[in-house]
């Protein structure tokens, strides 16, 4: 009965796994052929002040909140938050896990930059209050990263933790943060939605990917298991 229900748990993440890359690649396709436009001009609309949509709906004090809010998804913070990480695994003695969290933290950023290199596609016209930014608009690096980090960190406290109710909460915080860095981009202006819809998508499905791996290597007592 538990092999079965492993099998089970198994399949469940590898289905979410391709409804999710699914989902990058439907989302992908429409953007290189301009279908989504139309739509992503609607939904950043709802964010903008219906008399003046140069300016950003709600009072002064959310636009401060939803610029530190997009840095919690910044490479500056990531790295800082990954390095943290990767130290405390070292000096815990956990060195195949801090190898496998520097996969899927690096791996996420090399993938995300091919992406975005491949699609090349435009910014929204940023207005005078948004963050500079450089790179390409698809997909978000800020929501493709922080599901990658904060997931992955999310995912490796919980194994540490044996109350389940604790599991869900790290597990719950991580989501939440990752979702609050994607809302954060399209309210400031920088990403279109679906640009965060498709860094959510390929973000979660490489985190999984990497949990998986660090499951099935820790059952083949190659990497370090919980305590």
């Amino acid at each position: 009965m538990k092999i079965a229900r492993k099998e089970l748990g198994l399949l469940v993440i590898l289905l979410v796994i391709s409804a999710l890359l699914l989902v990058f690649g439907s989302l992908a396709e429409e953007v290189l052929e301009g279908d989504t436009a139309e739509l992503d001009h609607r939904i950043i609309l709802l964010f903008r002040n219906p008399q003046n949509p140069g300016q950003p709906l709600g009072p002064p004090w959310l636009l401060e909140a939803m610029r530190d809010i997009t840095s919690l998804g910044s490479t500056v913070v990531l790295a800082l938050i990954f390095i943290l990480v990767v130290v405390y695994l070292l000096i815990a003695r956990k060195w195949a896990t801090a190898v496998l969290v520097s996969i899927a933290v690096i791996g996420g950023q090399t993938i995300s930059t091919v992406i975005k290199l491949a699609v090349e596609r435009p910014r929204p016209e940023l207005p005078e209050w948004a963050p500079r930014v450089v790179t390409a608009s698809f997909p978000s690096g800020h929501a493709m990263l922080s599901a990658v980090t904060y997931l992955t960190i999310g995912a490796l406290l919980a194994r540490v933790e044996l109350r389940p109710a604790l599991r869900v909460y790290l597990v719950s915080a991580a989501v939440l943060l990752t979702i609050l860095v994607g809302v954060s981009r399209v309210y400031l202006g920088v990403h279109w939605p679906t640009d965060v819809l498709a860094g959510w998508s390929v973000g979660s499905a490489w985190a999984l990917i990497c949990w998986m791996a660090a499951l099935w290597l820790q059952r083949r007592a190659q990497v370090e298991g919980p305590g």
